[in-house]
This record gives structure tokens, sequence and C-alpha cells, in this order.
């Protein structure tokens, strides 16, 4: 195992606009995958023949000095990589660098079928695409500059932080879009294939604290439920939602569970969804009517959720993102369902004008502190 310098810097498009590379922390590094299995597959205009399906690539980074219980896993969200961890497109220090010189290990997975994680015809094969850059500049990297398109919302104004334009053409959205890789179409696929892989992993190291982003949000609900004494803890950037319905303007199936599609352990138990989880419509509060959506909550009472009420959860929402007017409906699901969560609203915390990434914006590190505060206080209680 190789002890080497931790240098990454992202390319630029055009080399007069390169950034410099970012100076991260010592860190040991390994690789490994998780997960999969051999199956006997017939291909379009082939015979049958044996793959390997479902893998999850996985890579370690140890401090040089580790000093906290517990490592971190990062998982990324639709039609991203572990990369997003690793620094920003304009080559500043990312969060993986950030917690391992904090004294964590930190492992960085690709979900099945998307970037080192391959994506092979013939088993859950679904459909691959990708995300045209129009649907990327509007939601995530310039919201505030398409205020009469259909994905617009109250809070886009707010964005402030992309480093660049956002824009193509751009050098710094140049080098975020081309980092997108394919994703599943159908989420039910993705689901079921990252279960059994990410539990592996968390069965390979241990207790541990899973960060999330956006669709990768149900992925971590899923684990804590299925591992909830080696899940310590859930930091949830911007999970995927909101709970139990789909809003429009937004692509997907519903998460028809809650917060997943795969099914949680509820007491009492939920045998028939239809049936058992009663929905009644919830109204944002008087002061937030203009800036915060209606949500689906249980009818009362509520079932509660037998093992990820185990797990604490921080929920991070950015102040300026489209999940601006609608995470406020997870916090009141974790309420009925006996969660403890704890909102990290950047915005009414001092961290302003963040979209959906605030782990890539300019000011990353204020949202990093945040997120290493509650773990701290939380999870992480005192050293190794």
């Amino acid at each position: 195992m190789k002890l080497y310098n931790f240098v990454l810097s992202a390319l630029a498009s055009s080399s007069a606009c390169a950034p410099e590379a970012s100076v991260e922390a010592l860190a040991r590094r390994t690789y490994f995958y998780v997960g999969g299995q051999y199956q006997n597959v017939t291909q379009s205009g082939s015979s049958a023949s044996v793959f390997f399906f479902g893998q999850m690539y996985v890579e370690k980074l140890q401090p040089l000095h580790q000093s906290q219980r517990y490592p971190l896993i990062f998982v990324p969200g639709a039609g991203q990589t572990s990369t997003n961890f690793l620094n920003t497109p304009d080559g500043r220090q990312g969060w993986a660098s950030y917690f391992l010189g904090k004294g964590f290990t930190v492992y960085l997975v690709d979900p099945p079928q998307r970037g080192r994680s391959p994506y092979v015809q013939g088993f859950e094969t679904g459909t691959v695409g990708g995300i045209p850059v129009t649907a990327i500049q509007q939601i995530f990297t310039a919201p505030e500059k398409f205020s009469n398109s259909s994905t617009s919302y109250p809070q886009a104004s707010l964005h402030t932080q992309w480093p660049g334009t956002g824009l193509q053409g751009d050098p710094i959205f140049d080098q975020f879009y081309a980092s997108q890789v394919q994703l599943q179409r159908d989420p039910e696929i993705s689901d079921r294939l990252v279960k059994p892989a990410l539990n592996a992993l968390i069965d390979k190291v241990g207790a541990c604290v899973l960060i999330a982003h956006s669709q990768a949000g149900p992925y971590a609900w899923v684990a804590g439920d299925s591992r909830p004494e080696l899940v310590k803890g859930i930091v949830a950037i911007e999970p995927e939602g909101p709970p139990f319905v789909q809003l429009p303007g937004l692509s997907g199936k519903a998460r028809i569970d809650g917060v997943t599609r795969l099914p949680l352990r509820y007491n009492p138990p939920v045998v028939n969804i239809t049936r058992d989880l009663k929905l009644v419509e919830l109204p944002p509060p008087k002061s937030k009517e203009d800036l915060y959506v209606t949500c689906t909550v249980q009818a009362s009472p509520p079932r509660k959720l037998v093992n990820l009420s185990k797990v604490p959860v921080a929920l991070v929402t950015g102040e300026a993102s489209y999940h601006a007017p609608y995470d406020w409906c997870f916090i009141e699901y974790f309420k009925q369902t006996g969660v403890k969560a704890t909102w990290l609203d950047l915005g009414r915390l001092g961290v302003k004008g963040n979209g959906h990434f605030c782990f890539l914006e300019k000011n990353n590190m204020e949202s990093a502190r945040l997120v290493l505060g509650w773990i701290l206080r939380n999870v992480n209680r005192g050293p190794r």
C-alpha cells in the first residue's frame, strides 16, 4: 500500500483556464470491489456466456494519522461518480480531503452500472442514459438564470455560489458536465443493485457513517434499515424526495414506502402499502406559504421506523436549491417515524447561496465544517 501526497487537479477544457492543483491531505490509497455475482446471460448478437454483474467500485483513502472512530462512506447522486468528493470542478479542495485532514478514513464509491462499476447488457438491464446540458444548468449550476422555466422555484434567485457562470461554454461548467456519466433510467433497478453492494461494503468496513447525495438518499435509508447496528449516522445531502410523492417537474418513480421504493421496517408492520400507509396532506406554516410546498405525511397514528429510528440523521439543504421548497417534508416524516433528525438548513445557519451541490460550490468548506460538527456531536464522540 503506497503512501503519497494525495494531489488532484481538475483538468479544464482550455489550458489557459486550467486550475492549479490543490494540495490535499496525506493518505494511503487502495481500491477494491464489493457485491456482484456471476451469471449466464445471452447478450444481443451473441450466445450465452458468463459475466459478472452488480459490483461496486470502492476507493479507500486512509489518513496518515487516523484519529476518528468511524470511517465515512461517500455515495454520489444520479449521473455522478465519487470524483464529486475528490476536488471541485475549478480545482479546489474537496470534501474527501477535508475529512481526511480531520482524521477520518474515507471510502468513495461508484454505484453499480455507473462509472467504474460497469453496466453490462443482459442482467437487470433497464435503460442507461445521461442528463442533458439544459437540465444541469436549470436545476444544478445556474437556476437563478432560468426564472421563467418550468423548473423554477422561489429560492432560485438566491443562488450565488456556483464557480463560474454555470452555463455551457464556461470552462468550469464544461469540466463539471464532462464528469457526468451514464445512469440507470429505472430507479427501482438502481435501488435493487445498490442495496446488496452497499450492505457488503458496510459489512466489510464495519461501523461507519454514510454521506449520501441526492439519488443516493434512498440507498442510505435502506442501508440504515438493513444495518442499523453498523450505520452509526447518515448525512443526507438533499436526498431524493419528497416523501411518498413525486412533485411536478421531477422525473422518476415516487418513494411509495416513504423515503424509499424498497420496503422499510415499520411498526406496526406494513404488509400492503396502499392499505396500511394512510396518507394526508400537511400544508406549510403560514410564514412559509410562498416558499414551501404542501407535504404528504402519514395519517394519525403514524407508523414508526423500527431500525432507521436507531440511526441519527443530518439533513443538509442549500438555501437556493430546488430542494429548499420541500426538504421540510423530510423533517415532518422523521418526526412521525421516530427518527432523530437534525436539519442543517444552510441558509438559516449562515451558509448562503447554495444550490444542489454544496460540496462543489465556492463555500464548500463552510458546509463541510457544519457536517463535521454534527458528526462529532452525534456520532464520533471522542478520539479513536
